[in-house]
């Protein structure tokens, strides 16, 4: 029994799928010296040529892994903070809000470098999109400690929890890489910091619901994950 032929679109999609996990993979072994539109075509198994129907160039390449790395991980989070909100006496449930970042970091550690540096190298063609993604960050994280009940009423609660939630996130990016870099091996360890790090944070916070709860709090960048 023969299969259905794909359609133009779901062909186009599945080779721009097979690009993206190439780069990833070529990232992840290479970092991003090694990360060009001549290998990445290579390992996908498609023309050179063909790379420039799906991104313009290697940085528009970085943008689109970083922004479905994001885009993932944020709607992780959101679902890792629902589950602890709703069950906040289940411990382990608390501390996945802070144990997926850290896993997705680990995955692809380079995307978040290459960000990281982007961020702070104004010359760099990524500088825009590298901080637009930090804030990104940011706010997702600060949202979802409203809607768990810490109150913002005014500029400075406002100011507070969204240094809070940046806070949290570079702790999270250092830890993850402290971690890769062997410093840190025990990723549990470094759940249990980031636990309490969130608690002693939010204890500045107002709180208009019983139900809030300190440590449903985790998150980062794309892989800043």
């Amino acid at each position: 029994m023969s299969s259905t032929p794909l359609t133009r679109s779901e062909a186009k999609d599945l080779t721009r799928r097979r690009l993206i996990r190439a780069a990833l993979a070529i990232l992840d072994t290479e970092g991003e010296a090694g990360l060009t539109t001549v290998k990445v075509a290579k390992a996908a198994g498609i023309a050179q040529s063909s790379f420039y129907v799906h991104f313009k160039d290697k940085q528009d390449l970085l943008r689109v892994l970083g922004d479905e790395g994001g885009d993932r991980l944020r709607r992780s989070m959101r679902e890792a903070r629902r589950r602890a909100r709703e069950a906040p006496d289940v411990t382990e449930h608390q501390r996945d809000t802070f144990r997926i970042p850290l896993e997705a970091i680990c995955r692809h550690p380079e995307l978040l470098r290459i960000l990281h540096r982007a961020r702070h190298d104004p010359s760099s063609s990524m500088h825009e999109f590298a901080k637009e993604a930090s804030l990104a960050y940011r706010d997702h994280h600060a949202a979802d400690l409203a809607a768990l009940g810490y109150t913002a009423d005014n500029e400075r609660d406002r100011r507070r929890l969204e240094m809070i939630a940046e806070g949290i996130n570079a702790a999270t990016n250092a830890l993850a890489l402290g971690h890769l870099e062997g410093r840190y091996p025990d990723l549990e360890e470094a759940v249990d910091v980031l636990v309490s790090l969130s608690k002693g944070a939010l204890r500045m916070l107002k709180s208009s619901s019983a139900a809030a709860r300190p440590p449903v709090t985790g998150g980062t960048m794309p892989g800043d994950g």
